[in-house]
């Protein structure tokens, strides 16, 4: 059975509050196969949640030191502080907030719903053991949303890495790319702005929490999508998006994130909050071939087409539909809510796997402001928000003129330093590299011409062997006007999610007559997942938690515990040795588990 460490627990608990440091964990020494990544890419999602104790917010770490003081059943033990859940995935407390984490599940059809679904499980299992902690200790405590992160595997070798192509190009690229999909589809009218992390062998795509499970796999959907064929250029450089047929919204430079290294761009960001703003009012203007203004959902719904069949590979049919239905006004989205919803505050209870939030059954086409706005807890009106969020942009503007001005102020000193610093100067600008960590000074660079130019290489391998770019029918390059055409013909047969798939063409979004047919037609259902399977690398984890053995040779071993996501540590019944068994090798151990 999984070990039990409550019992040391609650008796280290006793003893005098020191700061809390991180170590080595507990399976440092012991000895197996290392691993520095699956053989499988893999997908996985973490979300974070304030914890309220009888209406008042509490740091978890501090209440109860660790998630075994209100979670009774027994616990596979992790690396530092966290636990491996009953249901596959792991909780541990992180910076003042409660952190649920999905096993790794490797990319093929169908994992975004997969691992949208085992996050669900760990929200409910956690829930669950909250309500009965509630009853022993008669107090009352419910989990307000606050993150969620989305992470995919950045696989690719080091000898096809340069310093225009590698993870900290491939985070700022796909900063620009990701922010407006990403708000249509899973964000509210109180989020504040979509964030990319480099974290080595991954990319992490940070936003709020989605509260609709459905909402939440058509944001993973186009996540994952995106994400897996961006990786795949020849470049990652921003300049690509001047001559793609890919929307952005001009002048947007991504800030520095405010956790770890990356980029988030948010609202002040934008020349106005696009959380805010009316959804399919036309008042954008983007960088690229595009001669008119286009709408956030115009904007989320042509990126996401020319990322169409990178998104259909990762996605299944129910998904893909429920995407594009978003994207094309069909289904709603959170940002044409009056307010952000109420089961972001009690994520569990308001909010399961299998329903749909209140709000977006039956809602109308047309977003009626309401007189008084509704009062989200105890958060204010969004009012409110809106006006403490203006202040921070008029913040953010005159730190930016404040910078520009000390740039200009600082080129007549630098140039009467004289030509002789010239040289080391520009050395330590390219020593620097091409993508500052703040993102302020960046500048596209120029798109070499000719025969055998950068924009020619960089256009055929974006959309070769998938042809999830800029491509004719023919097998030849398209020209960008040819492209548009395309999307707006809507040709079905390209579009399909396959099997059972429905067309996801790309309607004309200002055709009002037509949207509000489209949306009564397509009520927000639940996700049918009746038919949907566990991944390989789901099943593993499920074996180490289930308490079965596994007969190793001649020899059974017991699963102790977990070290990161790679290895799991094995106790050998006969004599009490560990040892370390990677996920690949349990994966090809699958029929080898006692019962």
């Amino acid at each position: 059975m999984p070990t039990d460490y409550k019992a040391d627990l609650e008796d280290a608990a006793d003893l005098p509050r020191r700061p809390l440091r991180r170590s080595a964990g507990p399976w440092a020494s012991v000895p197996g196969p290392a691993a520095a990544r699956l053989r499988l890419p893999v997908t996985g999602i973490e979300a974070e949640f304030n914890v309220f104790l009888d209406g008042v917010e509490i740091d978890p770490r501090a209440f109860w030191g660790h998630p075994t003081a209100f979670i009774e059943q027994p616990l596979l033990r992790r690396e530092k502080s966290s636990f491996q859940l009953p249901t596959g995935g792991a909780v541990y407390f992180d910076r003042g907030v409660i952190e649920v984490v999905t096993p790794v599940i490797e990319l093929a059809p169908g994992c975004t719903a997969r691992v949208v679904r085992n996050l669900w499980e760990q929200i409910a299992f956690v829930r669950r053991e909250l309500s009965n902690w509630e009853k022993r200790a008669g107090r009352h405590v419910r989990l307000k949303a606050y993150s969620t992160h989305y992470n995919v595997s950045f696989n690719v070798p080091r000898a096809r890495q340069s310093s225009d192509r590698n993870v900290r190009g491939l985070a700022y690229l796909l900063a620009h790319l990701l922010a407006v999909p990403v708000a249509v589809a899973g964000t509210n009218r109180r989020s504040t702005g979509v964030g990319v992390r480099p974290r080595g062998d991954r990319i992490e795509v940070t936003s709020d929490f989605t509260p609709d499970p459905g909402l939440m796999i058509a944001t993973a959907t186009v996540v994952v999508g995106i994400v897996r064929e961006v990786m795949s250029w020849p470049s990652y450089d921003v300049s690509l998006l001047d001559r793609l047929p890919i929307p952005t919204v001009e002048g947007v430079v991504p800030g520095k994130h405010t956790t770890r290294k990356g980029w988030l761009t948010k609202d002040f960001h934008f020349p106005q909050s696009p959380f805010t703003s009316d959804v399919d009012a036309p008042i954008w203007k983007v960088r690229g071939p595009f001669r008119r203004l286009l709408s956030l959902r115009e904007i989320a719904l042509r990126t996401a087409w020319y990322f169409r069949r990178s998104i259909r590979r990762y996605a299944d049919p129910f998904s893909f539909r429920m995407l594009f239905s978003i994207l094309r006004g069909g289904a709603p989205s959170l940002l044409e809510l009056d307010d952000r919803p109420s089961a972001y505050e009690d994520v569990g209870r308001l909010c399961r796997w299998g329903m749909v939030l209140p709000a977006l059954k039956g809602f109308e086409t047309r977003r009626r402001p309401s007189i008084a706005r509704q009062v989200v807890w105890n958060v204010g009106t969004l009012d409110e928000f809106i006006a403490g969020r203006e202040q921070e942009r008029a913040q953010y503007v005159a730190q930016r003129a404040r910078r520009r001005r000390a740039s200009v102020a600082a080129r007549p000193s630098t140039a009467a330093a004289g030509m002789g610093t010239a040289p080391v100067a520009a050395a330590a600008s390219t020593a620097s590299g091409a993508i500052e960590a703040t993102g302020e000074s960046l500048k596209p660079k120029p798109a070499a011409r000719g025969g055998n130019g950068s924009i020619r290489r960089v256009k055929a391998a974006a959309t070769g062997r998938e042809r999830s770019g800029i491509h004719s029918a023919r097998g030849r390059e398209a020209a960008p006007q040819d492209e548009r055409r395309r999307i707006h013909s809507g040709a079905a047969k390209d579009a399909s999610g396959g099997a059972g798939g429905r067309a996801a063409s790309g309607p004309r979004l200002n055709d009002d007559r037509r949207q509000r047919e489209r949306r009564g037609r397509e009520d927000p259902i639940p996700f049918p997942d009746r038919r949907l399977t566990r991944s390989a690398y789901e099943q593993v984890f499920l074996k180490l938690v289930s308490g079965e053995r596994l007969r190793v040779g001649r020899e059974t071993y017991t699963p102790v515990g977990m070290k990161g996501w790679y290895h799991a540590v094995f106790r050998r019944d006969s004599d009490g040795h560990e040892r370390l068994l990677t996920i690949d090798q349990l994966l090809k151990k699958m029929k080898d588990w006692l019962a």
